[in-house]
């Protein structure tokens, strides 16, 4: 039976640990879940070794949305200035609810009663569909993933791969209810042909299309559409009305700078060489006509935190979850902000109103290490740690116990001592008696054993991977 998001939704706001205990209960698909993400991982890693200069790449990148930032206003207008020569209508937003109205009046105006829908992170982090649907638009996710849990009517557990907690069985029986497709069929061909078909009618019905942006080239006046399916293309071409909802952190300078990104945004992602498709949009079709609606929604309020700016460097390959043993074993549902993982503690943390998922983290680093533009996620997440605690809002138990672990950790001769305890525990005691103190996350899993060599050894070896 898949995991019931909607269920533990309506039990209200709950911390992090709670939601990832009731992830690990099943501990075949915690298993599975896990091993699909490290698939992606190596598969990024064996991307990123096939290019010699891919170091210099990611430290471009850096800089490029470094310098970026730094004159983020400057680049806005240009980009303003230019769409608007290329007959495109800019529209500007300071929230998600006046984003939803903007959207909203546009497709009111042009009486649209059907939306196709390519994915777009900043949709759901402004939670349109519910808006839309509540005013009498139908609205179509046009991406398989995203098709799929919205007619399970689940939110994305991933940023690139939304359904990845879900077993084909389960999409057999998804699309056997609500696309009559036969029954007992888990065939992933078969499934995604049934999709095509499905898709391919809502298309040539549409009124009107929507897309997310993956960059905004600001001296073209022109954005970058990223897809592996063609759908956001399929969308952008047929209706005559298309929109483009974009944050405004994915602005950046030039075509070469878009191109140093490319490179390593599906390397990162999936480990490809780059996305089937890379669409780029300047104007309208004839006859038609084009929005763009840009997006402050706090992103402007993390730029006056120079450590929090940083995570607005992030072009949401989706790498820091594929990596994090966290998300890996606790699931996206875990997280109480729409964006998981370490880049949505990162964005997140400080609107989490349980104060916990700054704490899903084992501050590890492996996010940081293969981020492709060097967000410093750790040391980000670390940050939100240190605000929650002056803030006096440390999660339930910490604000009792933290000040005697900075005593303990203070104290050489406590901490050799614990070494020592640390030792002989993991020497002798079998794993079932260590695997409570693990946490949610781990405590489902076989805790490693040590060898006989000494503990330091094995220690830094593990900590290594």
């Amino acid at each position: 039976m898949a995991y019931n998001h909607n269920h533990e939704a309506s039990q209200g706001s709950q911390n992090h640990a709670h939601k990832a205990d009731i992830f690990c209960r099943d501990e075949t698909r915690v298993d599975w879940h896990s091993k699909a993400l490290w698939m992606l991982r190596e598969k990024r890693d064996r991307a990123a070794g096939s290019i010699p200069e891919w170091e210099q790449l990611r430290q471009l990148g850096s800089e490029i949305k470094l310098h970026t930032l730094t004159h983020l206003a400057q680049y806005l207008e240009t980009f303003e200035q230019n769409c608007i020569a290329n007959s495109i209508q800019v529209h500007w937003a300071k929230d998600g609810a006046e984003h939803n109205r903007i959207v909203h009046e546009i497709l009111a105006r042009h009486k649209v009663k059907k939306l196709v829908k390519s994915k777009s992170m900043l949709t759901e982090e402004c939670h349109l569909n519910p808006y839309l649907e509540q005013r009498g638009i139908e609205v179509i996710d046009t991406d398989l993933g995203e098709r799929i849990i919205q007619l399970a009517k689940m939110p994305p557990s991933h940023i690139v791969v939304p359904a990845i907690h879900m077993k084909k069985e389960e999409v057999g029986e998804l699309f056997h209810e609500l696309l009559g497709t036969k029954a007992g069929e888990s065939d992933p061909l078969y499934l995604t042909r049934a999709a095509r078909a499905h898709l391919r009618e809502k298309f040539l019905t549409a009124d009107a299309a929507m897309t997310g942006v993956n960059m905004a080239i600001a001296d073209k006046g022109a954005v970058v559409v990223c897809t592996n399916e063609g759908n956001a293309d399929m969308g952008a071409n047929l209706p005559k009305l298309q929109l483009h909802s974009m944050g405004i952190d994915k602005v950046v300078p030039d075509v070469d700078s878009a191109a140093v990104l490319l490179r390593t945004l599906a390397r990162n992602a999936t480990g490809q060489p780059v996305t089937t498709y890379s669409a780029f949009y300047r104007g309208p079709q004839p006859e038609g006509e084009m929005h763009i609606i840009i997006v402050d929604n706090g992103r402007t309020e993390m730029l006056k935190d120079k450590i929090l700016a940083e995570s607005l460097k992030c072009i949401r390959c989706g790498g820091c979850l594929n990596t994090c043993p966290v998300y890996r074993r606790s699931g996206g549902y875990s997280y109480n902000y729409t964006i998981p993982g370490p880049i949505g503690i990162a964005v997140g943390a400080k609107i989490d109103d349980t104060n916990s998922i700054a704490w899903a983290c084992t501050l590890c680093g492996s996010c940081t290490y293969i981020c492709p533009t060097k967000v410093p996620l750790d040391k980000i997440i670390f940050h939100h740690r240190r605000l929650k605690a002056e803030a006096g809002k440390l999660p339930y138990g910490k604000n009792s116990y933290m000040p005697l672990v900075g005593k303990f950790m203070a104290s050489e001769t406590m901490l050799n001592c614990s070494m020592s305890v640390a030792r002989t525990a993991l020497r002798i005691l079998p794993g079932s008696l260590l695997k409570p103190f693990s946490g949610a996350w781990g405590k489902y899993r076989e805790l490693p054993v040590a060898p006989n060599s000494s503990f330091e050894a094995w220690f830094k070896k593990h900590r290594s991977l």
